[in-house]
């Protein structure tokens, strides 16, 4: 390892099932209300509006400044020194360090939010350039709009940060609920009511309104488990500036990954009507398996990992084991999930989106973006495992490095994919958002090679899962073989039944063959013939 660690008494290794079990379900019920948001916007909205191509391009300046200052982030640099505090049972400790943290943050967001607001017409022009007249006014109200919201929710990640360490994480996780559960409500009072671009203006105060209840519903949790928390700055502190040493390159990757959303965003407005919002659509959609399964493990692991003591090969041993638990647990979910949206996509999309304004034409379109981003799917879910562990090694400044890379490529193969490539090979400009996806994809396989890599240095090399993958993807073909015959049933033109009928005996017959092959799919059946 790249740093000395004390010898300490090992402590009783702490199985993360259950606290995976809970991420995946928090996550997973605040999903299942984002995705009927998605629909209730879908009917209102449609694809091909204007307004909703402004509220969806407004919604990521905002954004960007939840994301850098945002779970990811204070995850990283904030669970590993507060979870080995509390490890080590120095609560005043940890309480003080949660509470400079806190105040920091305030003090940071509230410049970055009244910066924004003022710069907001600049900000259009970078992240929508293809944006002009009304559109481009009505992005511009709505940016301004939703900042203080984004402000709220950044507070609301320092308390998923705080819940986490205590190993409280249904909370964190599902709080989000409570943000598109306003925004559903705005959209039924006010959708049938209004213009399309004042209903917009409408939710784009309905989403500030959910922001406050998402961070309002956590803070007493917040307030009884860390009872010394006192908000002060304190930069004297070695805690906190250990907390700040770490958050700084992280902040910049963070940074990093969000210029390359924003490059996509760029790219995509710069394509027909329609693009940006399928994109958003998309990656929603693209999103859910990557939450549950890739970021339930790493959630759970990150203070685990954190909180490890013992001597230096004690240490490694057990991350190793980690990783490598991890990983078959990620793939196993992952890989029919890719095989999923390659085969069956327009269903998915069809069954998540399809009422209202959104057609089905709209869905197929859907369809081939969230192929272009099951490239990637694997590579991007396993990858954050390993972050985690550089971060619970209190190393940010590897994952760092490759990401800028990662971001480089994904500009320069986005870009071709997006403007050149549909022009040389003879279809429609607006498919052009799918090379976008899938050269990210591209990408993201190269980052996730590097982590490896770096990590075995640290570690040592860990038990292969190549050929498990493989079985995994040979389980996936089969079980699509199965389920594609769901297309050709009586019901099959209904967008939910038909999904039904293929997904469900895709499922089956996956999950049968998993048990055969993996022991993680026999633990889920046996848990499901139980119930």
């Amino acid at each position: 390892m790249d740093k000395k660690l004390e010898d300490a008494p090992v402590r009783k290794r702490e199985s993360t099932g259950r606290l995976a079990f809970l991420v995946a379900a928090g996550i997973l019920l605040s999903r299942i209300v984002g995705l009927v948001r998605l629909r209730v916007f879908s009917h209102y909205f449609g694809l091909r509006s204007d307004a909703a191509d402004a509220f969806n391009a407004a919604f990521r300046i905002p954004n960007f400044l939840q994301n850098l200052f945002g779970e990811g982030v204070l995850s990283a640099s904030f669970i590993p020194v507060y979870a080995r505090l509390l490890a080590e049972g120095d609560e005043e400790q940890a309480g003080q360090v949660a509470g400079a943290v806190g105040a920091t943050l305030a003090l940071a967001v509230t410049v970055l939010c009244l910066a924004g607001v003022l710069a907001t017409p600049w900000l259009i022009d970078l992240i929508a350039p293809g944006f002009s007249g009304s559109k481009r006014d009505l992005t511009i109200s709505l940016v301004r709009i939703l900042f203080p919201g984004a402000g709220l929710l950044v507070f609301s990640a320092w308390c998923l940060g705080i819940l986490n360490s205590h190993r409280k994480l249904f909370l964190s996780y599902a709080a989000p609920v409570m943000w598109s559960a306003a925004m559903i409500a705005t959209l039924v009072i006010f959708g049938a009511r209004t213009t399309l671009s004042q209903l917009a203006v409408t939710l784009a105060w309905g989403s500030v309104a959910g922001s406050a209840l998402q961070f309002g519903i956590q803070l007493p949790v917040v307030l009884k488990l860390a009872s010394h928390l006192r908000l002060r700055l304190d930069l004297d502190s070695e805690h906190v500036r250990v907390v700040i040493r770490n958050f700084v390159p992280v902040f910049i990757s963070r940074g990093v990954v969000q210029i390359s959303a924003y490059v996509d965003a760029l790219l995509a407005s710069l394509l027909p009507t329609g693009a940006v919002t399928g994109l958003i659509n998309a990656q929603l959609i693209y999103v859910l398996p990557v939450s549950l399964f890739g970021m339930s493990v790493s959630a759970a692991e990150l203070p685990v990992m954190s909180s490890a003591t013992g001597s230096a090969e004690e240490i490694q041993g057990a991350l190793r084991g980690r990783i490598d638990s991890g990983l078959r647990h990620i793939a196993f979910f992952i890989v029919p999930s890719a095989a999923a949206f390659l085969a069956f996509g327009d269903l998915i999309a069809g069954a998540l989106l399809q009422t209202g304004r959104f057609t089905h034409a709209d869905a197929q379109y859907v369809w081939g973006i969230l192929a272009g981003s099951s490239v990637g799917l694997l590579a991007s879910t396993m990858g954050r495992l390993y972050s985690s562990a550089y971060y619970a090694l209190h190393d940010t400044r590897t994952p760092l490095r490759f990401a800028v890379l990662r971001v480089a490529l994904t500009t320069v193969l986005g870009y071709i994919c997006a403007k050149p490539l549909p022009l040389w090979i003879g279809i429609d400009p607006r498919w052009g958002v799918a090379g976008l996806t899938a050269s990210a994809g591209i990408a993201g396989w190269v980052e996730f090679a590097l982590l490896r890599r770096g990590m075995h240095r640290k570690l040592g090399a860990g038990v292969s899962v190549s050929g498990f993958v493989a079985k995994l993807w040979m389980a996936a073909a089969l079980a699509v073989v199965v389920g594609s015959a769901g297309r050709w049933t009586p019901f099959a033109s209904h967008p939910i039944y038909g999904a039904i009928a293929t997904l469900a005996p895709f499922s089956v017959v996956y999950l049968l063959i998993g048990a055969m092959i993996a022991p993680e799919g026999r633990r889920l059946v046996m848990r499901l013939l139980r119930r």
